[in-house]
């Protein structure tokens, strides 16, 4: 019981810290922008229904809002830890990143869409989604050292040994399809202009490209969640790779159908946004894809030597 009452107390200081974190980003923001403290005042006019194309920064709606900031984030805090003393797992790295963009996001743009839609976009969304990334990030670090200090913070990545096969790879891929759009719109005499299109169509839901502008934030934002879905994609690609190992002509079908799986996903992705796809060229997406197919590929054979001798060895399947 001791050791249960502990753990909650430290996740409490660990959402208390997370949401201090992302509580002074907007700070700096604000003042940046010469409007010290906006962020909590308009946020808190938001679930007070009041007109916020009036606020006025007031001392009560900062104490409002603040309240109910750091109750929420301890709240969250305490429920994280107890989850994970439960369970047995030790907080990571990459748990609060899952946790940043899963459960903060999800939290911050539901509470707002349960007071109106047209408060979706009252914060810009690049500025959410990296506070939230950094805020998760604060709060595992925290019960990490707090609970677990014997545990090295990135241990996942040594005792799994396909994670880390599988997030280099959605690194790498990401990697060559980035530098592959740069090179096109550098080429184009328009630097940054794929993903801050693709940042502006998917995050702020631009309806064409008179919408598009080229901000570091709107960049910076993009650039995560394209970051995070290659990793993701790259962590599937290592496992059907070690599948692949045990059973090379049954696996290889599947790696093929998930190869399929992720050309229909781009396909669907471009009809949500097909204006961008358009600008940018359905040759050029299409051979950016199969550049970081191939890179992930390259990389995960490179270190799987085994999966290239079985693959030699391996029978072509009957048909």
């Amino acid at each position: 019981m001791a050791r249960r009452s502990q753990v909650v107390v430290h996740g409490l200081v660990g959402g208390a810290l997370a949401a201090l974190v992302v509580a002074l980003w907007f700070l700096v923001v604000d003042w940046v922008s010469a409007a010290p403290f906006r962020t909590p005042a308009l946020l808190a006019s938001v679930f007070l229904h009041r007109d916020i194309e009036s606020v006025h920064t007031t001392f009560q709606l900062v104490l409002i809002y603040s309240l109910l900031h750091f109750g929420v984030f301890a709240l969250l805090g305490a429920a994280s830890a107890y989850l994970l003393e439960s369970t047995g797992a030790s907080p990571r790295i990459l748990m609060g990143l899952i946790f940043g963009l899963a459960v903060l996001n999800t939290i911050h743009y539901g509470s707002l869409l349960a007071v109106g839609e047209t408060f979706l976009t009252v914060l810009p969304a690049e500025h959410v989604v990296l506070t939230n990334l950094v805020g998760g990030i604060a709060l595992m670090t925290y019960l990490h050292y707090a609970l677990h200090p014997a545990d090295p913070l990135g241990a996942a990545l040594f005792k799994h040994p396909v994670l880390s096969q599988g997030l280099t790879a959605g690194l790498i891929g990401a990697l060559v399809v980035a530098l592959w759009f740069l090179v096109l719109d550098t080429l184009a005499g328009r630097p940054f202009y794929t993903p801050a299109a693709l940042g502006a169509a998917l995050l702020l839901g631009a309806a064409g490209p008179e919408a598009v502008e080229l901000s570091l934030g709107i960049v910076g934002a993009y650039t995560v969640a394209h970051l995070a879905a290659f990793a993701v994609v790259g962590v599937g690609f290592a496992v059907a790779a070690q599948q692949l190992e045990r059973a090379p002509n049954l696996w290889l079908l599947a790696l093929l159908a998930f190869i399929l799986v992720e050309v229909l996903f781009v396909a669907v992705a471009g009809t949500l946004a097909d204006w961008v796809l358009g600008a940018l060229g359905w040759w050029a997406v299409g051979l950016g894809n199969l550049l970081a197919v191939g890179s992930m590929g390259w990389w995960v054979a490179l270190k799987r030597p085994e999966l290239r001798q079985r693959l030699k060895e391996a029978p072509a399947p009957s048909v």
